[in-house]
C-alpha cells in the first residue's frame, strides 16, 4: 500500500493549559442530544480486537486467507477511523492488493478529525492518484474516515468512481455514539459542528454506499445505515466496529463492491 505520509497535519498535541482546558471542557459538556447510542454489550464486545494480531497471524501463515481476483481492477484509496493510521489498514488493504486492485493511503497519518488544513491535502492527494490512475479513484472510509470520504466526492466528484463507508456516522445524529466525548477532547470542536464541509447525511453526487452493523460498539447503525436519498444503498454486516477495518466479511463485501459496476 503506497504511502504519502504527512503525519504531523492536524497532530493535536501538545497543548497548551487554556486550550487543554477547553478541551476537557468540551469532553464533559452535557449531552443535549436525546439520541441512541449503541448498547453496553456491543461496546464491551469490541474489546475482543486485542486479539486481533493472533487472528491475522493465523489467516496469513497458518490457514491462508484470500480474496478472489477482481474482475476489474481498481485504484482504492483507504482512509484510516478515528485515532487511527493506515497501518490499522494494512491487511485490509494487502488482501485487496492481492485481489489486483492499486490500494493506496490518505498520506495523512493519524486521523485526528477534520480541518480545512487535512481536507486541502487530501483533495491534492486524491486529485493525484485521479490524474496518475487516468480513472476515478475509490474511495473506502472507515468510521470518520468515511465522513472525509463523502465530503471528498462532493468536492471533487470528477475524480471519484465510488464511495463506501464502514460503521461512519453520517446520518441519525453525531452524538448517536460512544465516541463523541472523545472525539470532541481530540479534535477540538463539538461533533455537530465541525469546521469544515456542510450537512454530513446530504449524499455526494457519486454511488455510495454504507457499510453498516447491527452489532456495532461505537457508532449507532441509524447512523452508519442512513435513509435512502442519503446513500444509494446500505449493506448490513454482522461484524463489531473495529471489524470494518480487518473481518474477512467486511474486506469481501468492499471487494464485491469493487467489482460491481
Amino acid at each position: 500500500m503506497a504511502s504519502r505520509a504527512s503525519s504531523s497535519l492536524n497532530f493535536p498535541f501538545p497543548l497548551e493549559r487554556e486550550e487543554l482546558a477547553r478541551r476537557l471542557e468540551l469532553a464533559r459538556e452535557a449531552n443535549p442530544d436525546s439520541a441512541a447510542k449503541p448498547h453496553l454489550k456491543y461496546l464491551l464486545a469490541e474489546l475482543s480486537t486485542v486479539f486481533w494480531p493472533v487472528r491475522k497471524f493465523y489467516s496469513r501463515y497458518v490457514r491462508a486467507y484470500a480474496v478472489p481476483k477482481a474482475a476489474k481492477p481498481r485504484t482504492v484509496m483507504v482512509l484510516p477511523g478515528f485515532c487511527t493510521s493506515p497501518s490499522r489498514m494494512r491487511y485490509f488493504a494487502e488482501l485487496l492488493e492481492g485481489a489486483g486492485h492499486a490500494v493506496k493511503r490518505w498520506g495523512l497519518g493519524f486521523n485526528w478529525g477534520p480541518t480545512e488544513q487535512n481536507l486541502a491535502a487530501l483533495e491534492a492527494r486524491l486529485l493525484d492518484l485521479f490524474h496518475r490512475a487516468g480513472e476515478p479513484v475509490v474511495l473506502v472510509g472507515w468510521s470518520l474516515g468515511g465522513l472525509f470520504a463523502r465530503e471528498l466526492a462532493k468536492r471533487q466528484p470528477q475524480a471519484v468512481a465510488k464511495v463506501i463507508t464502514m460503521g461512519t456516522p453520517f446520518s441519525y445524529s453525531p452524538r448517536a455514539n460512544n465516541a463523541w466525548r472523545i472525539y470532541q477532547f481530540v479534535a477540538g470542536h463539538r461533533v455537530e459542528q465541525p469546521p469544515v464541509g456542510g450537512v454530513m447525511a446530504e449524499k455526494p453526487p457519486v454511488e455510495t454506499v454504507a457499510l453498516w452493523s447491527a452489532n456495532d460498539g461505537v457508532v449507532h447503525p441509524r447512523a452508519a445505515c442512513g435513509k435512502p436519498g442519503e446513500r444509494d444503498r446500505a449493506i448490513a454486516l454482522r461484524c463489531g466496529h473495529m471489524g470494518f477495518a480487518h473481518s474477512h466479511e467486511s474486506i469481501e463485501a468492499v471487494a464485491r463492491e469493487l467489482d460491481r459496476d
